[in-house]
């Protein structure tokens, strides 16, 4: 890799993870295209080619695995987030028919009367785990009842979530500590997303009758379901734990949303732009490609580090400042092109609802306690948030 800059990075330890920003802003001087040493790996981190590298499919493409390693054995065959067209397409079209505006109507209702239910709630404890009770505990009532998976045993979902995100990174510590309950938790996700332990009337239902229809295989289908099943669960757990945090540490932005709680969409896509429950992905390049005056061959994997893109000066005015009033649009938190988070759409329904719903009825939110973090090779989240909420 002569001729381009390298870092000593480890973008997967734990001081790097708790951390990453300043790191960013160090990598994204290196230039366009730089060397993690380390792992021998190409990498971007500024927004000028993060985003279009992520939209450039035949080029940085997926089927190699979005992994260090390439494809993971321990995962199922994948059916939309590693895998290229023309066999990434099918998948997609059952799933964004199953999202269509008239699903999303539904939905709404639905999640609208769930946020109202679980905001009161909380406000009736006034003091409360915001990770556990609220990041959590929403998104895993309202999507998995939509999808039409039973109720008990979800936790298992974070756990299956933690270990695949955990396996896109190397073989570190981190991935050894979820790998077990991960696996374990793999059968019982397996098991719900079946036809038969699935609710009529239900959005998995839907994609089954994509196999009636002859679209899909009835094994696809199943393969389906999972995927969707998780992204729409971690993606925007994160999201929703993430921008809470940003809201209760800038109390001047929490105070415009209370006062303005249209914001609320806006609040939590700045949320995803400030702290992006995706850090990072790897694809792999497909033949040369020439970025910044350097090459980078064909056949080598590539680090994009979507959450530097959404910090970089360069496409965003102020980037480090936490505010919901800005347009956050073109952020790759939930990646971009044909590959973005499946998820997306549900996240930001969810995100809207529960924000706009504290925003009504909450005057002030304060950490009570340091905010831990939860260390993943991916995604960046937290274990814990302890707050405190009044009533308006």
């Amino acid at each position: 890799m002569s001729g381009i800059a390298s870092s000593p990075a480890d973008p997967f330890a734990p001081d790097f993870l708790i951390d990453p920003y300043p790191a960013y802003a160090a990598l994204r001087a290196l230039g366009p295209v730089f060397e993690i040493e380390r792992y021998g790996v190409w990498a971007m981190a500024g927004y000028a080619e993060v985003e279009p590298a992520l939209k450039d499919w035949k080029t940085f493409i997926s089927g190699e695995g979005v992994g260090l390693h390439g494809m993971n054995p321990a995962l199922p065959k994948p059916l939309t987030l590693q895998i290229d067209p023309p066999d990434h397409d099918k998948g997609r079209r059952v799933l964004g028919r199953t999202l269509s505006p008239g699903v999303a109507r539904r939905l709404r209702e639905t999640f609208q009367k769930e946020a109202e239910k679980k905001v009161s709630e909380l406000i009736d404890k006034g003091t409360f785990d915001a990770v556990a009770d609220l990041a959590e505990a929403f998104p895993m009532k309202v999507f998995p009842d939509a999808i039409g998976i039973r109720p008990d045993g979800r936790e298992k979902l974070l756990a299956w979530s933690t270990f695949v995100f955990n396996s896109f990174g190397p073989e570190n510590e981190i991935l050894a500590a979820s790998r077990k309950e991960g696996l374990a938790a793999q059968s019982w996700i397996m098991e719900c997303c079946a036809r038969d332990a699935l609710q009529p009337d239900s959005l998995g239902m839907m994609i089954y009758q994509a196999a009636d229809e002859g679209e899909i295989t009835e094994h696809e289908a199943t393969h389906l379901v999972r995927p969707f099943l998780t992204a729409g669960v971690d993606t925007t757990v994160n999201g929703i734990g993430n921008t809470l945090l940003a809201l209760a540490t800038h109390p001047d932005e929490y105070r415009k949303l209370h006062h303005r709680p249209e914001l609320a969409r806006n609040a939590f896509e700045e949320g995803l732009r400030y702290d992006s429950p995706v850090q990072t992905f790897f694809r792999t390049t497909s033949r040369d490609v020439e970025i910044g005056g350097g090459v980078i061959p064909a056949h080598r994997k590539v680090l994009l580090f979507m959450a530097s893109a959404n910090r970089d000066p360069a496409r965003w005015d102020r980037p480090d400042r936490f505010d919901i009033e800005r347009t956050a649009t073109g952020h790759v938190g939930f990646g971009a092109g044909i590959h973005a988070c499946v998820g997306q759409m549900i996240a930001r329904l969810e995100g809207e609802l529960i924000f706009s719903e504290l925003a009504r009825r909450v005057k002030t939110i304060e950490l009570t306690a340091e905010p831990k973090r939860r260390l993943n090779n991916s995604l960046r989240g937290l274990e814990s948030m302890p707050v405190r909420v009044t009533a308006a």
